[in-house]
């Protein structure tokens, strides 16, 4: 009650204003001039004059002089005008230092409405770079206030180890989930595994890669359902992934002994050429008890039609197999027939092997598609070895050549040195259909 009553009377004697909730604003800044035997004079020289001359003013940061003679009215009145320009430039200091705050806070709200506010609907994929920008701008500002606080040099210095003690605590405690995580994105959009509209199947989870965020990579599984994984599951799994543009599309079956693979392998060509599927070839992946297992391959030129494409496969299958009379048996089941004891389970040679729709051999298709990736990367560690043999023998004959001789070695070095710089560059650049480059 008592700081209340007066905090009314400051409120009457127009000092401040109280506020609902014993709030109050104060009415006069805060470098006002004192009245000559005011209170606030008084109150200094009794409470707070001995407690400030009583500091050593041996610290960082800190200055204490003292001068001794006499000067002349005229002088004295010319060092009283410089005081009172040092305290107005001390008043313009000081109010630079608080408006610091007030720009950082306008700068950083700036920076967040015009990088990420403002484009809400780009989605996380492309918010990721905006959103780093912004937090390290935070970060920036954040050590400009503290570098600005009107404290001594060992207060700041403690501020600062402060700061990164929190901020390696953070890292810390919280490494297991949300700084791992986005570490882990970090990681993801350097490698590049994958990317947005690229079919990925990682542990149980198959699906469309939707969205790539700063914690976390959204995928559309085949029911259409929204799956959210964490980063850091995609970083320590492994991750399987299908190209937007020539993804492969396969279906494996089982036939009996009873039909001959000749026959088979051209309907499961013709059966994947009718899906749109390109370069199909045919793999025989066992011979069990019962049973041969087919699987049918090929590319589909667009990923994005891959459930579809699978479909048609399948019925692709059902129409040419059984349009040719051919029975699609599991090699779970066991198919009993009475048969003549002198029968033998061989198929009756063909006068003429079946044309297959393609003049290549299938196993050399089948290496081509499905090991593309591998097969490129392995020609081109081939072709920098052999670069760098040939660099090492034209600069030991550029040693002893003279005149026009080592400027043509030179010409051919150049050439190399150029040709190894577009095997980095294919290096880098996403990988294209090995059918393209042929």
């Amino acid at each position: 009650p008592e700081a209340i009553s007066k905090l009314a009377r400051l409120d009457r004697m127009g000092l401040i204003e109280l506020l609902p909730g014993n709030r109050i604003k104060p009415l006069i800044t805060h470098d006002f001039n004192w009245q000559k035997k005011g209170p606030i004079q008084r109150f200094f020289e009794s409470q707070v004059q001995a407690d400030f001359f009583q500091c050593h003013f041996n610290q960082p940061g800190e200055l204490r002089l003292f001068l001794n003679g006499m000067l002349s009215p005229r002088s004295n009145e010319a060092m009283q005008q410089k005081l009172r320009r040092l305290a107005l430039e001390f008043r313009h200091s000081h109010q630079e230092d608080l408006a610091l705050l007030l720009v950082v806070g306008l700068a950083l709200w700036t920076a967040d409405y015009l990088l990420i506010r403002r484009h809400g609907g780009l989605g996380n994929e492309k918010l990721f770079s905006r959103q780093l920008i912004m937090l390290s701008l935070t970060l920036v500002g954040l050590v400009a206030v503290i570098l600005a606080l009107p404290v001594s040099e060992g207060s700041r210095n403690q501020i600062i180890a402060l700061l990164g003690l929190l901020v390696s605590g953070v890292f810390a405690f919280s490494s297991s989930n949300i700084f791992a995580n986005l570490a882990a994105g970090i990681l993801l959009r350097i490698t590049k595994p994958f990317v947005i509209g690229d079919f990925i199947s990682v542990g149980a989870h198959f699906g469309r890669v939707a969205e790539r965020g700063l914690f976390d990579t959204e995928i559309q599984s085949e029911t259409g359902e929204l799956i959210a994984l964490p980063n850091t599951y995609l970083t320590t799994n492994p991750v399987s992934a299908l190209r937007s543009a020539g993804a492969l599309v396969s279906a494996s079956l089982s036939l009996g002994y009873d039909v001959h693979h000749a026959q088979v392998e051209p309907l499961l060509i013709k059966a994947a050429e009718s899906s749109k599927l390109n370069d199909a070839f045919v793999q025989i992946l066992e011979l069990g008890n019962f049973a041969i297992t087919y699987r049918i391959s090929g590319v589909l030129p667009e990923a994005k039609g891959l459930i579809t494409a699978r479909s048609k496969l399948h019925k692709s299958i059902l129409d040419q197999l059984h349009g040719a009379g051919i029975e699609i048996m599991s090699a779970t089941i066991m198919n009993q027939r009475p048969v003549d004891a002198g029968y033998s389970f061989i198929p009756a040679p063909t006068r003429q092997r079946p044309a297959a729709s393609s003049a290549v051999e299938p196993e050399k298709i089948a290496e081509k598609v499905l090991f593309d990736k591998a097969e490129l990367a392995q020609q081109l560690q081939q072709r920098k070895a052999e670069l760098a043999d040939s660099m090492e023998a034209l600069e030991q004959q550029a040693k002893q050549a003279e005149g026009d001789e080592k400027q043509v070695l030179k010409e051919r070095m150049d050439v190399l040195r150029e040709e190894r710089k577009q095997l980095d560059r294919a290096e880098s650049e996403p990988l294209r259909a090995s059918a393209g480059q042929e």
